[in-house]
């Protein structure tokens, strides 16, 4: 017969004492079963469950995206909307390009333009700068807060040593991109102080570092010491490579030649693909923007430009460069070799990438005697040329 030890009250203490370290010893034990069977549950779970799950999610997205969502396309410009908002849909439904309520699309001319306007030369401060222009995300970047943007373009500036003209050009440009409804980013491209001034070669660097950073449509080429007259002069993307600046102040607002496409351009990512983007053998002043031209026509693609009351610019006064004494070598060399030099040859190193309220500031170095000489010619960039 069975005798509980409990039943004699002089050992009641010791069975107390028994019964609690037997509790306690059955408790750990089962901390320690239950600690094993987690660790094999998460060690099969791992990849297993969890790609389950998110297997499962995409499945549930899908099917609401088939049973309660829309698209509504205008031009190149798609976006999925919702035919029902109640909480469920709104728990479960992802919008795959961007959060919160869906918007409608840009008008096609913005409707809040000035047209003729006189660019400002006031020279603010960066923090008045950066306290005027609150609505932007850091890194210069811009979307219209009411409307979907019908462009998303990269402004692309090759900079030296310029800090006043740069706060000028902010200034001016900042507003009409915002009442031209554009998406946009603004990306100022410096070069190594030890290396020779080359634009040619930083636009091809804003190219490639504004589309590490966004999925720009197109870019526009933009000089820091050009402002415009005209916000109907419009900086969207092209059907054709654009040049904008037509008609400047110290041209006497006359185009100098029909060939050139300086000072501030607009190019499609196909069309600058196509072209193979700019030479990067031009360190000093001139001959790029021939040199685009002559790629631009070998492609058989068309320049188009505004009227010169529209496309109308102001140059702010500046120090003349060093001018480039082999440019017209390498331009007679380059309607042969423009597809072996440029944005699929390009070599540098990146030294600063900094995201500011205004900008994104871009700073790299190159090996120039390398450049200059041909060498060092890569093909890690498609571009389409057949």
């Amino acid at each position: 017969m069975h005798t509980d030890c409990c039943g004699d009250n002089h050992g009641s203490t010791y069975c107390k004492q028994t019964m609690t370290t037997s509790l306690l010893e059955h408790g750990l034990n089962a901390n320690k079963i239950l600690r094993l069977l987690f660790r094999k549950f998460r060690d099969l779970c791992n990849l297993r469950c969890i790609s389950i799950i998110g297997l499962a999610f995409l499945i549930v997205q899908f099917l609401l995206l088939i049973l309660y969502g829309h698209t509504r396309c205008e031009g190149d410009i798609c976006v999925t909307e919702s035919r029902n908002t109640s909480s469920f849909y709104s728990i479960f439904f992802w919008n795959w390009r961007k959060k919160g309520p869906l918007l409608p699309l840009c008008p096609t001319i913005p409707p809040g333009l000035y047209g003729y306007i006189k660019p400002s030369t006031e020279v603010l401060t960066w923090a008045e700068l950066e306290s005027k222009f609150l609505n932007l995300h850091y890194g210069g970047r811009y979307k219209p807060p009411n409307c979907t943007s019908r462009h998303r373009v990269a402004i692309i500036v090759p900079f030296r040593d310029r800090e006043i003209h740069l706060k000028i050009f902010l200034n001016n440009l900042h507003p009409i991109l915002q009442r031209q409804q554009i998406e946009y980013g603004i990306y100022v491209v410096d070069l190594d102080l030890k290396v020779q001034f080359n634009r040619a070669l930083l636009l091809n660097v804003g190219v490639l570092e504004s589309l590490r950073l966004h999925d720009y449509q197109c870019f526009i080429f933009h000089d820091v010491d050009l402002l415009p007259e005209n916000d109907n002069n419009l900086y969207t993307c092209p059907d054709n490579p654009r040049h904008m600046s037509v008609a400047v102040n110290r041209l006497k607002y006359k185009l100098p030649y029909d060939k050139i496409f300086g000072g501030v351009a607009a190019i499609s990512k196909e069309d600058f693909l196509k072209v193979n983007g700019y030479s990067n053998r031009y360190f000093g002043w001139g001959g790029e923007d021939d040199d685009m031209f002559n790629r631009i026509n070998a492609m058989n693609l068309t320049i188009t430009r505004y009227h010169p009351g529209i496309a109308r610019y102001i140059m702010l006064p500046h120090a003349k460069q060093e001018e480039n004494l082999a440019r017209f070598d390498i331009l007679k060399s380059g309607k042969v070799t423009f597809r072996r030099d440029g944005i699929n040859t390009l070599k540098y190193d990146r030294l600063i990438l900094d995201f500011r309220r205004l900008l994104t500031y871009i700073m790299v170095t190159v090996n120039q005697t390398e450049i200059a000489s041909g060498r060092g010619i890569r093909y890690d960039i498609d571009t389409n040329q057949g």
